[in-house]
């Protein structure tokens, strides 16, 4: 390693650093910080990278507006990938739990939850066809299966629909897909 006049260095196997003041031969004699001068060989030391000598020797192959040009190029955009799986995930959810309809069901008959149930599934899938969304899930749930055959009646009166089991290892047994076929130009 060529040492030179006013380089950085380090000392191997000692907590020294200092700057060289003379190279004679393989004797380097090397100014610590505390001002002592101290004499090493050549293979007892090594050029301090932190150094600013050293750091603007390593940058100065490089010129600044270069440097600046290069960060002010824009990056370049990364390309959302979707996995084939997700593509196909219905965008819409619909929870017809009574507890996520309402806050408490106190009072309430059966009939009047089934009603209730049912008014905001229509309301909802009337929502997704006026938005043009094509699939939905209602999540109604096992119980006695009285909420899924009155939801199948319901999804049966439209023309634009087809609906079938969701799901299993998201949902269950206790969800419904449903797609809504759109005409291409909206009405």
């Amino acid at each position: 390693m060529s040492f030179k006049l006013g380089d950085s260095v380090l000392v191997i196997d000692e907590d020294l650093s200092g700057v060289i003041k003379q190279v004679s031969g393989n004797t380097i004699s090397v100014e610590t910080a505390d001002g002592f001068l101290l004499d090493f060989q050549s293979d007892e030391l090594v050029i301090d990278k932190s150094s600013s000598t050293f750091t603007k020797e390593l940058f100065s192959q490089t010129t600044i507006s270069a440097i600046v040009s290069e960060k002010e190029q824009s990056p370049k955009r990364k390309q959302v990938k979707t996995r084939a799986k997700d593509r196909y995930e219905p965008t819409m959810e619909v929870d017809l739990h009574i507890n996520q309809l309402i806050r408490s069901p106190k009072g309430m008959s059966k009939h009047d939850i089934l009603t209730l149930q049912l008014d905001t599934a229509k309301h909802q899938l009337d929502f997704a066809i006026r938005k043009r969304i094509q699939k939905m899930v209602f999540i109604h749930g096992v119980g006695e299966g009285v909420l899924k055959v009155e939801l199948e009646y319901l999804l049966g009166r439209y023309n634009n629909v087809k609906f079938y089991e969701a799901n299993y290892q998201k949902y269950g047994l206790g969800a419904t897909e449903v797609y809504i076929y759109q005409n291409v130009a909206p009405n």
